[in-house]
């Protein structure tokens, strides 16, 4: 029989097949499983009620730099490439299209559609696709170890942005798991990857490295840096004998939907928010000389007097009430044996406050508008939110385009 090559690695006689038929069955169910997600979540943000914002004033006479903006949606999320963003856009909400909003006042802003569920590698590798308009290549090295195709969509037709280069740089704004996937692809950008470069065979641009200069700036925000204790609750819960029937069954949905397509449990967004896998894939993402790089955290929770931590009614109802109010009083044992102690229970309802700080062990200091320097985290003060609020105008915590109008004219003013 002919050799049948099917996919980038090529799969031979009828095994390869019906391997390949798996993996578009076991694809779809990822996407099925992303767009539900992705209904329910937008269902529950459209009935919060809308907010009448005041427009933001734009005064570009300090601006020293007007560069690309790129927003990377998280965990469960969706872009401008998604039919979801038409009817309620992940940035913006209830008052609408942030990028549009933002576009009109002067600020060149595209909203990134990757991979719901998958790894930060996987998202970092078809952010880079959309951004040159060529089709995703996950690499030879790491499609081998991780069980799947090495190509995946095919850009050229629709790039998200325009031009990118050492001229045209890019600021990066992830939300959430946006923020390891921004970052990853900080990380390749500079340095590649020597698995991918010794595989043998056609090299992806992004493999090579060299061009840490294409991007001038990464904001994470509510991003869980050194994972999140949620993911420790619902082991927990499993695992618990006083837990309800419902409590068990919503903790197999939320630790499965990660798995949900044909992927390895390690080359998932859930496994790698889990506190010991997040804070292992923090020694391979240090922030990178010449980039400048800020963080934002929430905090959704108040601290009574007794020492006793509450969510806030204002911040933490609905799809926040049941998760941010377990995450006020988790202390616990990671696997590796990292305390999870109570430095961790401020959170905006899905994120610890504390993670979402800054990657522990990273260079940091306190944002200080008089001293900004490249390769070193700006911590940013916490600010009073739940994990939507930074999304751009959800919440009554945050007019979210002042907010960014703010945060854009800073950046361009370095």
């Amino acid at each position: 029989m002919q050799n049948v090559k099917l996919h980038s690695r090529g799969v031979d006689n009828c095994g390869g097949i019906f391997y390949n038929i798996c993996q578009e069955i076991h694809y779809k169910a990822e996407v099925f499983m992303a767009k539900l997600i992705s209904f329910f979540t937008a269902l529950l943000m459209f009935i919060l009620p809308s907010l009448n914002l005041p427009e933001a004033n734009v005064d570009s006479s300090k601006f020293n730099t007007e560069y690309t903006n790129v927003f990377v949606h998280g965990f469960a999320g969706w872009g401008e490439y998604d039919a979801t963003n038409k009817a309620l856009p992940y940035w913006g909400n209830t008052s609408g299209d942030l990028m549009k909003y933002l576009s009109a006042r002067g600020f060149d802003c595209h909203a990134a559609s990757v991979s719901p569920t998958a790894s930060a590698w996987d998202r970092a590798c078809e952010l880079y696709a959309q951004l040159t308009g060529t089709r995703t290549d996950y690499g030879e090295a790491h499609s081998k170890a991780c069980g799947h195709s090495r190509y995946g969509k095919s850009y050229t037709l629709r790039p998200l942005i325009k031009e990118w280069s050492a001229e045209n740089k890019i600021n990066l704004f992830g939300h959430s798991f946006g923020g390891a996937t921004v970052r990853m692809l900080a990380e390749l950008m500079a340095n590649g990857s020597e698995d991918e470069r010794s595989a043998g065979g056609k090299v992806s641009e992004l493999f090579k490295g060299g061009k840490a200069d294409w991007i001038y700036s990464i904001v994470t925000l509510a991003a869980p840096h050194n994972g999140t204790s949620s993911y420790n609750i619902q082991e927990d819960l499993k695992n618990d004998p006083n837990a309800t029937a419902a409590e068990k069954m919503i903790a197999d949905i939320f630790m499965g939907i990660g798995t949900a397509g044909f992927r390895q449990e390690s080359d998932t967004s859930i496994y790698e928010m889990q506190i010991d896998n997040a804070m292992a894939l923090n020694e391979k993402l240090p922030p990178i000389k010449g980039i400048y790089y800020f963080s934002y955290a929430c905090d959704a929770t108040i601290l009574a007097d007794d020492g006793t931590r509450s969510l806030d009614p204002e911040l933490g109802g609905g799809m926040y009430k049941v998760s941010g109010a377990r995450l006020c009083t988790y202390e616990g044992v990671t696997p590796s044996g990292y305390v999870i102690d109570e430095k961790w229970q401020a959170n905006d309802g899905l994120v610890n406050t504390y993670s979402a700080l800054v990657p522990i062990g990273a260079p940091s200091v306190d944002y200080n508008a008089d001293s900004v320097t490249t390769g070193i985290w700006n911590v940013m003060p916490v600010m009073r939110g739940n994990h939507s609020t930074l999304q751009g105008g959800m919440t009554k915590a945050l007019n979210g385009r002042i907010f960014f109008v703010d945060l854009l004219s800073m950046i361009n003013s370095l």
